[in-house]
């Protein structure tokens, strides 16, 4: 799939967002979510809830609410409204606005590493984000609006929320810039990275679709690490010119350049990467990839799990709720992730191929099982362009619809091993939605 300049991923497909349509015999598990709020109609605008989008950045506080910053709306549009939720009372609340008529605007920057309640990053999508021990939200890059103009983006962010304070921290105000790999480093603007956080608290960032050192742009597949204590930036591992092939084993193992993956940090504080859009070869064309790669950051090595030599691969989904060696979700971009209380990973939809080779979007549920390094297709259909189940009204029982870039987040509270929770995405070419979605394994 394509990334377009005006934002994230997702694309192709098609399909209802509503309705209550009979759910075809390859759905694994027939309505394993609760549909909890929202709508199942599309490109709903935000009355008092948050409107139709894709393509947000995330938190969780240390209280277990669920953040929720900006993303790309109706009309390709982006917008920077912050909205928290309460996932035990099920409660939305806006806490600063971007309205309908106040999409696409300019960032407030004030004074960097002065924090002021007049400070708003600029609207945007496909930034990537991390939340601090203290739980503060911080927020990196992405496609949108600088202090005057839109393109890709390098300004950092932080956000106190007991304060409800902005503050610009580094990077700069103004558009599409390089990356500085030297002296004072610097991540060059990109957007559709992936971020991890680590034991200590220092952030990770990988990849993306963006600019490398001066005079280069293209995929990415540079890896840094920036500590809130030192407010500093440090270039850890990868290439500072675009669009390279993975490699694929040895002390100079890494990832292919690529966007729209999706990443999660284990037990051990090992940081994992599946998947995305991007390049795995000399002089060919880019495409999906299912490959599964970890990080160990005590060695600064990459290390190849699974797959990793061939792009736009057919899922493997074997037989639904059972684990195998030989499964694999197929090759994909703009999935969601999750990790649950015992580390293991869930894995989402996105745009990819599903058992067929069939190239669409897709709402297959997975889940890889760190002990045993195997998949499981929990739930969702292993076809492409599946339409969503809702029921007759929220909390009832049914199945998200395929999409890509939707927005989740995991609640540790709920259940006896947590609760999944999905917002939003695009489903079809200009199809945006704002239903929300829970699943308890």
């Amino acid at each position: 799939m394509a990334l377009s300049s005006c934002g994230g991923g997702g694309g192709g497909g098609g399909g209802g967002g509503g309705g209550m349509p009979t759910l075809p015999v390859s759905i694994a598990t027939l309505l394993p979510w609760t549909w909890i709020g929202g709508s199942s109609s599309y490109n709903q605008q935000p009355i008092g809830y948050p409107g139709a989008r894709m393509s947000s950045a995330l938190w969780t506080d240390p209280s277990g609410n669920f953040w929720m910053f900006g993303g790309e709306t109706v009309n390709t549009s982006d917008i920077n409204d912050l909205w928290e939720y309460n996932p035990s009372t099920h409660a939305w609340t806006l806490e600063s606005p971007s309205s309908p008529l106040n999409q696409n605007q300019p960032g407030i920057y004030g004074t960097q590493n002065t924090p002021s309640t007049n400070n708003l990053p600029g609207a945007r999508n496909d930034s990537v984000s991390w939340t601090d021990p203290a739980g503060n939200l911080w927020l990196f890059g992405g496609y949108g609006y600088a202090s005057t103009t839109a393109g890709e983006l390098n300004d950092l962010w932080e956000y106190v929320p007991p304060a409800k304070t902005w503050t610009w921290v580094g990077g700069s105000n103004q558009i599409n810039q390089f990356g500085s790999y030297s002296s004072t480093e610097t991540p060059g603007a990109r957007l559709a990275s992936v971020s991890w956080t680590d034991s200590t608290g220092n952030l990770w960032l990988f990849g993306g679709q963006g600019y490398a050192a001066s005079g280069s742009q293209g995929e990415l597949n540079d890896l840094w690490k920036y500590s809130p204590t030192n407010k500093a930036w440090s270039w850890i591992k990868g290439s500072s010119s675009p669009n390279q092939p993975s490699t694929l084993s040895g002390t100079t193992a890494s990832p292919g350049a690529r966007h729209d993956s999706v990443a999660w940090t284990d037990s051990m504080g090992n940081l994992w990467l599946f998947g995305g859009q991007g390049y795995v070869a000399p002089n060919t064309p880019p495409g999906e990839f299912n490959d599964l790669w970890k990080f160990t950051p005590s060695t600064q090595q990459w290390t190849l799990i699974r797959s990793g030599n061939f792009l736009n691969q057919a899922g493997s989904y074997g037989t639904s709720q059972t684990s195998s060696p030989t499964n694999l979700p197929g090759s994909r971009d703009s999935s969601v992730a999750w990790t649950d209380t015992s580390g293991n990973l869930w894995l989402f939809g996105g745009y990819g191929y599903d058992s067929t080779g069939a190239l669409g979007e897709l709402n297959d549920l997975w889940k890889f099982n760190l002990g045993t390094q195997q998949w499981t297709w929990v739930n969702g259909s292993n076809q492409v362009n599946q339409l969503g189940s809702y029921g007759s009204q929220p909390g009832t029982r049914g199945m998200p619809g395929a999409r890509s870039s939707a927005n989740a987040w995991f609640s540790s509270g709920i259940g006896t091993s947590g609760s999944l929770w999905l917002f939003g995405g695009l489903e079809g070419a200009g199809n945006y939605l704002n239903d929300l979605w829970q699943y308890t394994p």
